[in-house]
């Protein structure tokens, strides 16, 4: 089978397609033959700086759909020729790939393999953030950041679809900006000056619950931004800055919380508590999540160079069968 894989670390370019033999399930996996891949910033991350890559050759990739080719032993409630959506530990750039079956949904009657491949890490996550560890409340003010990437663009129509009183997101361009306003975004600033535009919008209060993919010093200005007793959620380091640190003299003064999510690491320790998160956030009612440019499978590398430019929204996929 075709895969893109890497090496070495590096720039896009150390992306290449490879012959390999096709995965076997074990006890608890299903192989699915791969329609379409997502494309996430931790792919991004595996390529140039080794982010949870376990060993060279590494094919990247944490989402797909397809259907069914094989299951493991033990596995029940899925079938071969099933169509699916899966939630991958790598491996998903490639002609077939292995999931666990506790993170393989089969697709509802109508919804089409290309939708579904948008779905399996950004709606879990984006759920998780406001409501398992953000605990959101109606009538909260809401602010996300990278509000027109993938997460930013559910987690704005889930916060509005969850009562908050208001939702406001942070970008990097004027374009992005108009983008996020689409998807239930009350408000857009621009990242370099975002401080002073929640201070203005909110009238100097702050908001009650941030989320931050960025890390460093966005984290940082982020959690400055937050109200009293407002909380903040960090589930990445897109700035790949040193670990934050936060202790009593940040929090104590106004009792705010920091916490943090990982789809990946939840995917490891608690696959069931992930399957059910995953459920519930599927089941919510009119998401969008536009897949903004599709590429071929073996075209993986200019999928990754717009992303990486900061200049794509929405979701990006890769076309894996024909």
């Amino acid at each position: 089978m075709r895969a893109m894989r890497f090496e070495e670390y590096g720039g896009p370019e150390v992306l290449r397609v490879a012959d390999v033999a096709a995965p076997e399930p074990g006890p608890g996996q299903v192989s699915v033959d791969v329609a379409y891949t997502g494309v996430n910033f931790a792919d991004l991350k595996a390529r140039s700086e080794g982010y949870r890559v376990d060993a060279l050759p590494y094919v990247p990739g944490l989402e797909v759909s397809g259907r069914i080719r094989a299951l493991g032993a033990g596995v029940e409630g899925l079938a071969v020729g099933q169509e699916v959506a899966a939630l991958t530990a790598s491996g998903g750039y490639a002609e077939v790939a292995l999931a666990d079956a506790v993170t393989t949904f089969p697709l509802p009657e109508g919804l089409s393999p290309r939708t579904a491949a948008t779905l399996p890490t950004v709606m879990p996550t984006a759920y998780a953030l406001l409501h398992s560890v953000g605990r959101l409340r109606a009538g909260e003010t809401v602010l996300v950041q990278g509000a027109a990437g993938g997460v930013g663009t559910v987690a704005g129509q889930l916060a509005r679809a969850a009562g908050a009183g208001r939702v406001i997101g942070v970008v990097s361009s004027e374009v992005k900006a108009a983008y996020a306003k689409r998807y239930g975004y009350d408000d857009v600033v621009l990242a370099d000056e975002f401080d002073a535009g929640v201070r203005e919008l909110t009238r100097g209060r702050g908001v009650d619950l941030a989320l931050d993919p960025v890390g460093g010093e966005t984290l940082r200005r982020t959690r400055e931004s937050l109200a009293v007793f407002g909380r903040l959620v960090s589930f990445g380091n897109a700035s790949s800055a040193p670990a934050w640190q936060v202790g009593q003299p940040e929090l104590y003064p106004t009792g705010l919380s920091v916490a943090g999510f990982s789809i990946l690491g939840l995917a490891q320790t608690a696959p069931h508590a992930l399957r059910e998160l995953a459920e519930r956030a599927f089941a919510v009612p009119g998401v969008e999540l536009p897949v903004t440019a599709e590429f071929p499978l073996t075209e993986a590398a200019e999928a990754h160079r717009l992303m990486g430019s900061r200049t794509s929204t929405g979701k990006l996929l890769l076309r894996v069968a024909d």
